[in-house]
């Protein structure tokens, strides 16, 4: 393919990728609440981990972790934005559908190589073993701050993220269980508690919500997961409770009613 080509397909890839937001952008605009954009972007998201699955990408119980962190996300959605807010959400996305493009051009121009191979194996595990010195340097580094404080908190927290990206549940719930040294976070919890249920330590994720969820009785995630746990861990009627009383406090109009009502009916 002469290089002509490799610019024209190029860029009609970037335009294919493009129109759909470049159509919203340009449209007239619609009352849309900050419910109803977080349940479209819920669904772009599954629909891409769907595919991510059907092409090899992720395998079975990384799609699960997946989707289970794009539900988290949206349990956790913060409340409806204000006409301004979606404004100046409006004036991002144009800046992004412009800027997107031109920076990654510039910077193919710059220094891309189109005929480039992929990375070699040994490459990869080099990387990947620079990935582990840096994060036992961090690990290091963070023992020696006062656990309470705020910057140990923010550092274990992004470890523990940093850990959980690449697989390795064990030492992600080990760095949360180190953020939360500091003080009760139901969110952290959350977190924790996710980690947890997706490595199969079951009753450990019992035990930690059943202790969260009188400090945060009216918190959606954790309540989520109690009901997550009980169906893991094969009491699908003690699931099933907690999920109808989770359904039964949720307002009509909350963007995660109906992805809760689905684990719901799929229950036996």
């Amino acid at each position: 393919m002469s290089g002509v080509s490799i610019w024209l397909a190029l860029g009609l890839l970037a335009v294919a990728a493009l129109l759909p937001l470049a159509i919203t952008l340009l449209g007239p605009a619609r009352a849309r609440g900050r419910g109803e954009a977080d349940l479209g972007l819920y669904r772009a998201q599954l629909a891409e981990l769907a595919r991510e699955k059907e092409a090899g990408r992720l395998d079975a119980a990384a799609h699960r972790a997946a989707v289970l962190e794009v539900q988290r996300r949206l349990l956790a959605a913060p409340a409806e934005a204000g006409p301004a807010e979606d404004r100046r959400s409006r004036w991002v996305l144009a800046a992004a559908l412009v800027a997107v493009p031109g920076l990654a051009l510039g910077l193919y121009l710059r220094s891309g190589i189109p005929d480039m191979p992929s990375a070699p194996f040994a490459l990869r595990h080099e990387i990947a073993a620079r990935d582990d010195r840096l994060l036992d340097d961090l690990r290091v580094r963070l023992g020696q701050l006062p656990p309470e404080s705020s910057q140990a908190r923010e550092g274990w927290t992004l470890l523990g993220n940093a850990e959980r990206g690449r697989g390795r549940l064990a030492a992600a719930a080990e760095a949360y269980r180190k953020a939360l040294a500091g003080g009760f976070d139901a969110d952290l919890t959350g977190q924790l508690a996710q980690v947890l249920l997706e490595e199969g330590r079951n009753e450990e994720a019992q035990a930690l919500l059943a202790a969260a969820l009188p400090r945060a009785q009216g918190h959606v995630g954790l309540r989520f997961l109690a009901g997550l746990a009980e169906a893991q861990a094969g009491r699908p009627e003690s699931a099933k409770a907690a999920w109808r009383a989770l359904i039964a406090d949720a307002p009509p109009e909350a963007p995660w009613r109906a992805m809760v009502e689905r684990r719901l009916n799929a229950l036996p």
